[in-house]
């Protein structure tokens, strides 16, 4: 038998995608992003939350999707991954749903473009509904995490 986990919901255009609820600190609406020189493009900066100043992804620019602008449903999710926090710009964040890791099936090579390493496997909720859950120590990817987190001091 599976396990029921929590996982909160969010879009990168058309696509749904999932991370689990214990992953995410906090959803919050686009802050003023501080460019940082000398990263990855899809480095959006740092922000300032709360005092502490947590590197911004771009989602969509690290997974190779085509960039969008902001709009009132584009929030950063805040997720701690590995003793770092991070924010994921995604297009809305508007869910949370419980799911039962036995409909959690591995993933294709390539799901709506993004690669499988990034992903932990797609969750059929219904016959028109697929959720792609995020690996995120892959997305998070060590070697880009120290990069990341130089930009902290």
């Amino acid at each position: 038998m599976g396990q029921d986990i929590k996982v909160i919901v969010f879009k990168l255009g058309e696509e749904e995608y999932g991370i689990e609820v214990d992953k995410v600190q906090t959803i919050e609406r686009i802050l003023p992003i501080t460019r940082v020189p000398k990263t990855f493009a899809f480095v959006k900066g740092v922000i300032n939350l709360r005092g502490v100043v947590i590197p911004v992804i771009d989602l969509r620019g690290r997974f190779g999707l085509p960039e969008a602008e902001f709009t009132e449903q584009s929030r950063i999710i805040i997720v701690a991954a590995e003793e770092l926090e991070v924010g994921f710009i995604v297009d809305s964040a508007n869910d949370v749903i419980d799911l039962n890791t036995d409909i959690i099936d591995s993933p294709p090579e390539v799901v709506g473009g993004i690669k499988a390493k990034y992903l932990d496997g797609v969750a059929r909720i219904s016959e028109e509904r697929l959720l792609i859950m995020l690996n995120l120590s892959e997305v998070l990817n060590r070697n880009e995490i120290i990069q990341l987190e130089s930009l902290e001091g």
